[in-house]
């Protein structure tokens, strides 16, 4: 999974011409993992929340175990228009602001190897406030919500080896505001999507396993249709405006790539644990995506390219109640060039750092908190009417996760 994808396909993409289509997807779901900066998720297995990160996890799981996680996210990502392009005016500043997650994962064991579960959560989606600024007219507020549902099944076939599955049945909600001539305007539309999930849990010693994940793709179609009025300056002339006036149906794939992630948990001694991940992600496939604004075809602008991901994370347990948890990881930018990304996908490459601890209530619960600060480089856009730069952008994450086992 992936950040740095703060992508809608909306309005103001179609008229830049060059849009892709993304969103804002993470690792990030309210579980312990926060606090490790993802190190070791498809590899650590130890609660519901597994089922997110690789479901062959489940068989780790002794009973019947559920995990709640709440999440909230503070996003200081600025947008400050550079007077180049042809609408002049006040920048939005921070477009994002907090933005809240719940999720809840439940493991059922049918017999010692065989395991049901469910995950509800949301990994996907953001809300970005322009507000009252130069573009209002193209682009006001909006919110992309997508919410998953995720029954999955693991099974143990020896004591090394492990494989779960997990069908992905995904909720997608798009909401865009903009200023008209008539007052504000509001577009909205929803859809459902499904993919799927397969991991691999291979344990060579009671010390040490591998986790391996595949997930596929996730193609959300949102389709709104408005009469787009707006009035700019020419750059060269300043006194002399144009209104344009045209109806602007349009339809968009908001998209998840296709990913891998390989993880490891290893016990240095009862102390201490050391976490890593390696994963890639297929943005490329994007490139010759295609957008149609009043009823022509706009064309990928082929800009994006595959990332990678790289995480460490270490586990020290202080006493038999009290673990702590710290890591970090490093994503790659999809943009092949900084300055010439999207005004509705800042992203760049990506740190990510995050502290946690997990104590044990009593012999069936665990209450963790834990805290991330994520920190993204810097982009212009090259937009013909809205050019500007995002400067760094960084994101907060606060969380609290119970666990109880039955």
């Amino acid at each position: 999974m992936k950040v740095g994808k703060l992508g809608f396909v909306i309005t103001v993409a179609a008229l830049s011409a060059n849009a892709s289509a993304s969103g804002l997807y993470l690792y990030e779901i309210g579980t312990e993992d926060v606090g490790l900066a993802a190190a070791g998720a498809a590899a650590r297995a130890q609660d519901a929340s597994t089922i997110a990160f690789n479901p062959a996890g489940m068989t780790r799981l002794d009973g019947n175990q559920l995990t709640f996680g709440a999440q909230a996210l503070y996003g200081d990502v600025d947008y400050q228009l550079d007077g180049a392009g042809a609408l002049q005016g006040n920048s939005p500043g921070n477009v994002v602001g907090w933005f809240p997650g719940l999720s809840a994962f439940y493991s059922h064991s049918l017999n010692e190897r065989l395991k049901l579960g469910v995950g509800l959560y949301g990994n996907f989606g953001l809300g970005l406030q322009f507000g009252d600024w130069a573009g209002s007219q193209l682009i006001k507020d909006s919110t992309l919500i997508a919410l998953t549902t995720q029954p999955t099944v693991a099974y143990r076939f020896n004591d090394q080896w492990s494989l779960g599955l997990g069908i992905g049945i995904n909720y997608g909600l798009f909401s865009l505001k903009r200023d008209s001539a008539s007052g504000e305007q509001k577009l909205d539309d929803h859809d459902w999507a499904i993919n799927g999930k397969i991991g691999v849990l291979y344990e060579p010693s009671p010390t040490t396993r591998i986790g391996l994940t595949y997930t596929s793709k996730t193609d959300y179609d949102y389709q709104v249709s408005t009469d787009v009025t707006f009035t700019y300056a020419i750059p060269s002339h300043p006194d002399l405006t144009v209104t344009r006036t045209f109806a602007l149906p349009l339809e968009g794939m908001v998209n998840t790539p296709q990913q891998l992630m390989i993880s490891l948990f290893h016990q240095i001694d009862p102390g201490w644990a050391i976490l890593t991940n390696i994963g890639w992600q297929d943005w490329s496939v994007y490139n010759d995506n295609a957008i149609f604004a009043a009823n022509r075809e706009i064309p990928g602008s082929n800009r994006i390219r595959d990332t990678w991901h790289v995480a460490f994370g270490v586990q020290h347990q202080v006493n038999e109640n009290l673990r702590l948890n710290s890591g970090m990881a490093y994503d790659s930018s999809f943009y092949k060039n900084q300055d010439n990304t999207s005004l509705t996908m800042p992203s760049g490459d990506a740190w990510r750092f995050g502290v946690g601890a997990q104590y044990q209530l009593d012999k069936n619960s665990s209450l963790g908190a834990a805290f991330e600060y994520l920190q993204m480089e810097k982009s212009s856009v090259p937009n013909i009417l809205l050019s500007g730069n995002y400067d760094t952008s960084r994101l907060y994450f606060f969380t609290a996760n119970y666990s109880h086992r039955f």
